[in-house]
This record gives structure tokens, C-alpha cells and sequence, in this order.
């Protein structure tokens, strides 16, 4: 055997610890949602809790596809359909998202940031309202329930799609890209053409205080407060 048969992998940094924790904490919090939105009842409180995280980890993964580190930002995986239609015919390389990989991505980022949206103004005409319900009139809350409900099986569809699309890689093409999401690293049959900079403190606090300060936008807190209820007492 040749030098020229033998086919070496290089051990390559791919997701930063930014990306891994804002991937498993958003599935964590779509988890919580979905689980509590079913069982309803006192735990629609917490379905509100989780779906705002969802709106932070959203706002976080998008102001971190623009700062973060090179894998990380958009313009490194999301690359349009001639990028798809090499793929597909196996003309594509490369370490982090393949373009189908970034479709999906885009378009769950995209719907989590919807669904968590309209959340927010959201009612389930029992005893729930969305953090920002006292902002809309009664009947554009109807509607952003509408839309809200409407996307939920879109979404689990979505999901279902990329789990699956996990195993297949897995099964059929013995690449595991689960493991890279936990490591941060990825073996590769040659070193990635762009080296791995960016992100960086500076960069992950900025993106932490804008996801933050949208969540406390969207929680109400700077809504005034109801006026107490006056009770009357009687004159003894």
C-alpha cells in the first residue's frame, strides 16, 4: 500500500463550547415546552418559562452565527443551491454544517424564533396568557394562538427530520454527529481550510447580554404593573 492509498484524518476543532451548550440547552427547553404544553393544567407556567429560554437561546445561536467563532457564523456553512446541488452529487467537503445540514439549522433557528414569538401574546382561553398578552386586543391574540398551534407539528416534523437524518449518518455513512457536539471536535480527512478563530469572551458576553435583555423585554417586565384590586371591608 502507498502513501497515496492511505487516507489520513486530522483531528479538528469544529463547534465551540458556545455552540454546544446553546444546541443542548434549546433542546432541552423545546423538550420542557412540548411535555408541559401536553399536560397542561399549572404547568403552562412553566411551558411560558421554556419558551422563553427558547427565545433567548435563539437570539443567542443568531448574534453568535454573526460574532462567533469561524464555524460558528452563518457565512461559513450557509452557502445557497449550488452548494446544496454539489452536495448532492458528492462534490462537497468540508468540517462543520453541509449544506443541507445548514438548511435545516436555518430553518429550525427560524422556526423556534416564531414559535416562541407569538408565544408570547399567545392565550389558551382557560387561565393562561403569554408574558406580552396585555399588549395585543383579544382577537390578534387569537390569531398568534392560531399561528402558534399551527406550527407546532411543522416544528415536530422538523425535529423528527433532523433526528432522523442523525441516524442515518450514523448508520449508512458511519459519521457520528453527535459526538463532535459534545467534544467540539471532529475528525476529518484533511485539516479545515479556514482555521478556527473568532468567538472569544468579548464576543460570547455580547451575545449574552443581547439575548438576555430581549428575554427581559419579552418576560413583561417592563409592562406596568394592574392596579390593586380594591377591597371593600365592612364598617364594624
Amino acid at each position: 500500500m502507498t502513501a497515496a492509498n492511505i487516507t489520513m484524518e486530522a483531528r479538528v476543532p469544529v463547534w465551540d463550547l458556545a455552540v454546544r451548550l446553546s444546541h443542548w440547552l434549546l433542546a432541552l427547553a423545546v423538550v420542557v415546552a412540548f411535555v408541559t404544553v401536553k399536560i397542561g393544567g399549572n404547568l403552562m407556567v412553566w411551558h411560558g418559562r421554556a419558551g422563553l429560554a427558547v427565545l433567548g437561546l435563539v437570539v443567542f445561536r443568531i448574534v453568535w452565527g454573526f460574532i462567533g467563532s469561524t464555524h460558528a457564523r452563518f457565512t461559513s456553512f450557509v452557502r445557497g443551491p449550488a452548494a446544496i446541488r454539489d452536495y448532492l452529487r458528492g462534490q462537497w467537503s468540508g468540517v462543520g454544517h453541509n449544506p443541507l445540514g445548514a438548511l435545516a439549522v436555518v430553518s429550525l433557528l427560524a422556526l423556534f424564533l416564531v414559535q416562541a414569538t407569538t408565544g408570547l401574546f399567545a392565550n389558551d382561553d382557560i387561565s393562561y396568557q403569554g408574558h406580552l398578552y396585555a399588549l395585543v386586543s383579544d382577537a390578534v391574540s387569537s390569531r398568534l394562538t392560531g399561528i402558534h398551534k399551527l406550527f407546532e407539528p411543522l416544528l415536530i416534523g422538523l425535529v423528527a427530520i433532523h433526528v432522523a437524518a442523525i441516524g442515518y449518518y450514523l448508520r449508512i455513512k458511519k459519521t457520528n454527529l453527535v459526538k463532535p457536539m459534545i467534544t467540539g471536535w471532529k475528525e476529518a480527512s484533511e485539516p479545515s481550510v479556514e482555521p478556527h478563530r473568532g468567538g472569544g469572551l468579548i464576543a460570547f458576553l455580547i451575545a449574552c447580554l443581547v439575548a438576555g435583555a430581549v428575554v427581559y423585554v419579552a418576560s413583561g417586565a417592563l409592562l406596568p404593573h394592574p392596579p390593586p384590586v380594591a377591597i371593600e371591608t365592612p364598617a364594624w
